[in-house]
């Protein structure tokens, strides 16, 4: 059938389109989870409204607290209007995918917006000196929504990178190959610049004239992420296969596309099992994100974990997750793509459980008290060791339930339409992307427990293993 590949993961075409991944995901890693995120809502959102003098009245505890709720409320709008335009414009994208001519022009475009939209976030510095606030949240939606561009047209590519039984292995290659790019990254801002201002080792200062009092070291993953980008997607634009129609026209495929799409939607009993694995998504999906976002900021009040701990949890979850990849293409073969996704969710929903036990003072809801293990420089307690290791496995299942969404996605969509469901994919996993941080708020400030508003996402988790189980999924060769 036109439009499907040959080969495995390892061969040219596969292994190109799973390069893809490790070219661009360090920027969501590093720029929305890690780095930059964090230090945008504390150090100029937080700071500035501090040194606006708009919080005298507060004791410095209260206004600090303040300070970082504005702080997180900043990024959360950024997602919010991201995830709208990417909602409202993504399916339409996929359908016109399906219809169009080549995609790695588009793609071309739209790595480049990421590009020149990581490179500018080095201007962004505390106080007057730096671009504007809301430039700034400008230049992280526009990214975003790039990004989610990218990863629709390069989804609908999956079909035609090898043959269908090495689909999974293929997209757990590239997820894998997203991580262990930004764990190398991570590890370069830690031993270059983190360490050597913190202990003079491995280097007595910071190198490359690097000022960590400037926040240099953060702002810095922009300009970085924009470098890499650039250089390792040529490998990706010298050999992946591009299934699209060369010469087609663009302008008669977004309209044909706008068309199928709302003839998709209305038409949705048609394909009531690829509609009921999408809410299914958008409800796990959600959860995941919330798990993963707020986690940090979780571990952060209860652990008290700095800067250093924060960016070596970051290493440590980025090599684990790079396993999760070739995991969850292992998982989907041996047991089938759906007790695959059922068994990362139950994953990520016990380590939720365990994490949510642990305190600077106990462990397992009290069970355990917590003790001093070594006096190293980070992660001297059990707790701290302990949470690392269930670190270990959200990374594994969090990464691998990525990758089998994904194979689900691609055998359960009609044959020619991937694009198109691809579009709707996206979609799933937008529409609803402030229902865990609500859940997360509203349980938080009902009984005043940080611990009972993350223990709310398993709300999330419950309901979307609940869709799941009704899906029925034909698969072939998966053992």
């Amino acid at each position: 059938m036109p439009g499907l590949g040959v080969g495995g993961a390892l061969d040219r075409p596969g292994f190109a389109w799973a390069v893809f991944e490790w070219a661009r995901n360090p920027y969501y890693i590093l720029i929305v989870i890690y780095i930059f995120a964090p230090y945008f809502a504390r150090d100029i959102v937080g700071a500035d409204i501090l040194a606006s003098g708009e919080l005298a009245g507060m004791d410095a505890e209260t206004a600090r607290q303040t300070a970082n709720a504005l702080g997180q409320a900043a990024i959360a709008s950024v997602t919010k209007w991201a995830g709208l335009v990417a909602a409202l414009t993504a399916p339409f994208l996929g359908a016109a995918l399906d219809r169009g001519g080549r995609r790695k022009p588009i793609l071309a475009v739209m790595l480049g917006t990421i590009a020149v939209m990581s490179w500018m976030l080095w201007y962004a510095v505390p106080g007057e000196e730096g671009l504007p606030t809301g430039m700034v949240m400008i230049i992280l939606v526009i990214a975003y929504v790039s990004y989610t561009y990218s990863e629709v047209t390069h989804n609908s590519m999956l079909t035609a990178a090898g043959r269908p039984e090495s689909l999974s292995m293929i997209s757990g290659l590239g997820l894998g190959l997203g991580n262990l790019a930004a764990t190398f990254m991570l590890i370069a801002l830690v031993g270059l610049f983190a360490l050597p201002g913190a202990i003079g080792w491995p280097f007595s200062e910071p190198q490359l004239g690097v000022d960590l009092a400037r926040y240099e070291h953060m702002r810095l993953a922009g300009p970085i992420c924009a470098v890499w980008l650039a250089l390792f997607s040529i490998h990706f634009f010298l050999f992946a296969k591009d299934p699209g129609v060369k010469g087609a026209s663009w302008t008669m495929a977004t309209v044909d596309g706008a068309k199928i799409v709302i003839r998709t939607v209305r038409e949705a009993t048609r394909y009531a099992e690829l509609f009921k694995f999408l809410i299914a998504r958008m409800l796990y999906a959600d959860a995941m994100a919330a798990l993963l976002a707020l986690g940090a900021v979780y571990v952060s009040l209860f652990l008290g974990w700095g800067f250093l701990e924060m960016t070596a949890y970051a290493i440590y979850a980025s090599a684990w997750a790079f396993l999760g990849g070739i995991i969850g293409g292992w998982l989907d073969r041996r047991v089938g793509v759906k007790m695959a996704l059922i068994l990362e969710i139950l994953g990520m929903v016990a380590v939720l459980a365990l994490q949510l036990s642990i305190t600077n003072e106990t462990l397992f809801y009290g069970l355990i008290d917590n003790v001093r293990v070594w006096e190293g420089l980070i992660f001297q307690d059990l707790s701290d060791l302990v949470y690392l290791g269930l670190a270990a496995v959200l990374a594994i299942t969090a990464t691998a339930s990525i990758s089998s969404s994904r194979t689900m996605l691609v055998t359960l969509a009609p044959p020619g339409r991937s694009g198109e469901f691809f579009g709707l994919y996206a979609i799933a996993g937008t529409v609803t992307v402030w229902l865990g941080p609500l859940l997360v708020q509203v349980f938080t400030t009902a009984f005043n427990s940080q611990r009972i508003g993350m223990a709310s996402i398993a709300i999330l988790f419950a309901i979307g293993l609940v869709v799941l189980g009704f899906v029925k999924v034909e698969e072939s060769g998966s053992r």
